[in-house]
């Protein structure tokens, strides 16, 4: 088949690299100059670094280099895609500095016609494909509030931008800075300008609780949140072993205490009582949108002054004092705010397809209704890559595309249609439930990466054997022993077109 990725983040790289092996012709069209996705030089921002160690932040059939640190920064990452790219031979499938303006079905619904712009040229004719593939990535297109005195900012010398667009200390330099949010990307772009601006005040509407990335200063958060057990911590939709059903039955105690006992101690380690940074709710709420880890620094700068944190509070306008740009905050602060950095969230939206093909992917709520977040109903030949938020980015996206090979063969054994609709509808729901509405338009699946990665590779007829699982329970989950589920999906496929010739 010919088949369109749009994106070259980890996930149209991997669907790339494992649809290639099953011998289809892939084209990868991507709008920045480079590969990455979030990790491309133009959209990460200064300070940026990995939620993982390295070992558990890779594909499956290359480790990331020896030399690099135990959390390996943007620009390291970027660069191991960069030899992803080299080791497999896929520079050839890709179009980069190539945004996709318009992808359409066409007339008889049995490919699409992809019209593509290289960044300073004119729009090219459309092209047939046969399949498309949707991995413009969930973290791509930021969200920014709608501030009245906007104007008034920009009027007075200030400027808003998201963190991703943050690529340079020097735009911070020297700057009263005001950070929206407490996510990850927002306590990281604080922390990273801290030290050069001339002030550096969070503005969070609600904290949010930091794991550490070394537990009481000494044992790696990898063998805890990395691990299947570690993950069985929080209630899945479905209890599908003895272990978690123990842990939230007989054993919920146990697992309560666990938790607590962490949250006691990131209180204590990161001093939040002293600092008035404890969060409200249990230490447990941190898997309710998306697991935090602490960013190096962060509090100790809270602590000696040079990060001031406004808790429970929003800016609810911009004014002008003495032809400066100030923050009003809803508790009544008024913040110097010459760059304000909105770490905020993301739209998930598709801009390439018309409005009709859109409004047959998601619900009245704009929620993507996506079989196992790949696949939707209703609109033929397209298949959606990296649509599944992971603690294991690298290592999902390759699940998610060796799903994508499968369907394509012929050999995934799907339920019926409206078996299908009622999973991701009941799904869907419980995401949202469970996140108390912040589950990124139902593409959220963290904490349970192991699960959706269990439930993809599980219809393909790939998963790896129970044996190997059950070490996953103790240590951290090591990608490379997925290493051979390509091969086995190949030789399955391989037996299944052997089987019909001789039928």
């Amino acid at each position: 088949m010919k088949i369109a990725v749009v994106g070259a983040g980890f996930a149209g790289l991997a669907t790339a690299k494992v649809l290639r092996e099953f011998d289809h012709d892939v084209t990868v069209f991507e709008k920045a100059p480079d590969v990455g996705g979030v990790w491309s030089a133009t959209r990460r921002y200064t300070g940026l670094r990995t939620q993982n160690n390295k070992d558990s932040y890779a594909f499956s059939d290359l480790p990331m280099p020896r030399d690099y640190p135990e959390w390996p920064t943007g620009e390291q990452v970027q660069a191991y895609l960069e030899r992803y790219v080299s080791t497999f031979g896929l520079r050839p499938s890709l179009r980069l500095a190539t945004e996709v303006v318009r992808a359409e079905l066409t007339d008889a619904e049995d490919g699409w016609m992809v019209t593509a712009r290289r960044i300073g040229a004119p729009v090219s004719a459309p092209e047939r494909f046969d399949h498309l593939v949707v991995a413009n990535g969930i973290f791509s297109d930021p969200v920014f509030p709608q501030y009245p005195g906007y104007a008034d900012l920009v009027r007075a010398g200030g400027k808003l931008v998201a963190s991703s667009q943050l690529n340079t200390l020097d735009e911070a330099r020297g700057k009263n800075v005001v950070v929206v949010g407490y996510g990850k990307s927002a306590c990281d772009v604080a922390a990273e300008i801290g030290p050069v601006a001339a002030s550096t005040t969070v503005v969070a509407r609600r904290l949010l609780w930091k794991m550490p990335k070394r537990i009481a200063n000494s044992l790696n958060m990898k063998y805890l949140l990395l691990s299947r057990l570690g993950e069985a911590l929080f209630r899945y939709q479905e209890l599908d072993n003895g272990v978690e059903r123990f842990l939230h039955g007989p054993g919920d105690k146990v697992r309560a205490g666990m938790l607590a006992s962490i949250g006691s101690v990131a209180t204590w380690q990161f001093k939040l009582k002293k600092l008035g940074l404890v969060p409200h709710g249990e230490f447990a709420e941190i898997a309710n949108s998306t697991v935090s880890l602490s960013t190096d620094g962060f509090y100790e700068q809270v602590a000696s002054g040079a990060i001031t944190v406004h808790r429970d509070t929003e800016i609810q306008r911009f004014e002008v004092d003495d032809d400066r740009p100030v923050a009003v905050l809803g508790d009544g602060s008024r913040i110097p705010a010459d760059l304000v950095v909105c770490g905020t969230g993301f739209h998930q939206r598709v801009p390439f397809l018309d409005d009709a093909v859109a409004a047959r992917l998601v619900d009245e709520k704009g929620n993507y209704q996506l079989y196992r977040q790949i696949l939707p109903e209703g609109v033929p030949n397209l298949t959606f890559a990296g649509y599944n938020s992971s603690l294991f980015s690298p290592l999902s996206a390759e699940a998610g595309a060796i799903w994508i090979a499968a369907y394509l063969a012929g050999v995934v054994e799907l339920p019926p249609v409206e078996e299908r609709r009622k999973h991701v509808a009941e799904r869907v729901a419980w995401m949202e439930q469970r996140t108390g509405g912040k589950h990124a338009r139902g593409t959220n699946v963290i904490p349970f990466s192991m699960h959706q990665i269990d439930e993809t590779l599980d219809e393909a007829g790939v998963n790896i054997g129970r044996r190997t699982r059950v070490v996953q329970w103790l240590l951290p989950i090591d990608p490379s022993v997925y290493r051979n589920v390509v091969p086995r999906l190949k030789a399955r496929v391989a037996n299944q077109a052997k089987a019909t010739a001789d039928a």
